[in-house]
């Protein structure tokens, strides 16, 4: 019961400036966002990197109102472009973008105005040596995103998308997405969705996982298989030696500051593991979001409140 709640909660202004007025709160933002600037981000991905990690950077930011508010979001993706072209990490880590900090939803040509902003970023990203992935977020922009991913591909078509297993589309939307060339990281769903568009049973959203899975590694494309649930890293492990794939072929991704034990051993065992970064000021949408995926999380905060405070 308490996901939804957290979730309304992330969209909250009110919330918003208590939790990031609390100065308890910091310590444990700190688990799941490797800082606020540039240089404490990039600490991160030469860490993560030096352990066989690879990874995908988020400046974060999301819902952004002001146009001038999505031109600097552009501009801090343009300046992490050219941080990772200096030290010659296009190879181990990519962007991933959210096109609401693009301008997505401004009620005047927000559409428009998101691909004019991300576009620069995927061709600093392409000079860079490496790419973008556009993410996903509520059911309201997810045909946005979509128009705006096959705008990109046509010049860039190793720009990558996120589909969400809750959604009831989802398994179309795979089919699409799964040709040759295609990069594509597939998650269950972090937002709060009415039942008319989405699962809300766990165990649906389980099922829609695994039947995306097939989709995608039964395609051409390169799928990057967004979960922390051990059984799903297991079923993705055995659809791929029953399909042939390749340890090269596809990628297992999970957030920073979550089973990093378990992104080690993927990557021991030879998998190719991304660990999805975010840092920057605006942490508190995706903080809260983290908090509802898992009770255990939740814990973690509560807990830190209690001793801190």
């Amino acid at each position: 019961m308490l996901g939804p709640v957290l979730l309304a909660a992330a969209r909250s202004d009110g919330i918003r400036r208590f939790v990031s007025s609390t100065p308890v709160t910091r310590p444990v933002v700190n688990r799941f966002v490797a800082g606020e600037r540039l240089g404490a981000c990039m600490e991160s991905v030469r860490s993560l990197t030096g352990r066989g990690l690879d990874v995908t950077l988020d400046h974060l930011g999301e819902d952004t109102t002001v146009r001038a508010e999505a031109l600097r979001n552009r501009d801090a993706y343009l300046a992490l472009a050219e941080a990772l072209a200096g030290e010659g990490l296009g190879a181990r880590a990519e962007l991933s973008v959210k096109l609401s900090a693009f301008g997505q939803v401004l009620p005047d040509g927000g559409h428009d105005i998101a691909l004019a902003n991300v576009r620069p970023v995927v061709e600093a990203a392409a000079e860079a040596g490496t790419t973008v992935t556009l993410d996903m977020e509520d059911h309201t922009t997810v045909d946005s995103t979509l128009a705006i991913l096959a705008e990109l591909r046509k010049s860039f078509p190793q720009t990558g998308a996120v589909l969400q297993s809750y959604l009831f589309r989802t398994e179309d939307d795979c089919r699409d997405l799964a040709g040759e060339g295609s990069r594509v990281r597939l998650v269950k769903g972090a937002y709060d969705e009415p039942a008319s568009v989405a699962h809300r049973d766990k165990a649906e959203v389980d099922r829609a996982y695994v039947r995306c899975l097939k989709i995608l590694l039964s395609g051409k494309g390169y799928p990057m298989v967004g979960t922390h649930d051990p059984r799903m890293v297991a079923i993705t492990q055995e659809l791929a030696r029953r399909l042939g794939r390749k340890h090269d072929e596809f990628e297992f991704q999970m957030l920073y500051g979550i089973r990093e034990s378990e992104q080690s051993r993927l990557a021991a065992e030879g998998h190719r593991m991304r660990v999805y970064v975010p840092y920057g000021t605006d942490w508190y949408g995706y903080f809260m979001r983290r908090l509802a995926e898992r009770p255990a999380n939740l814990g973690f905060f509560l807990r830190s409140l209690a001793t801190r405070g």
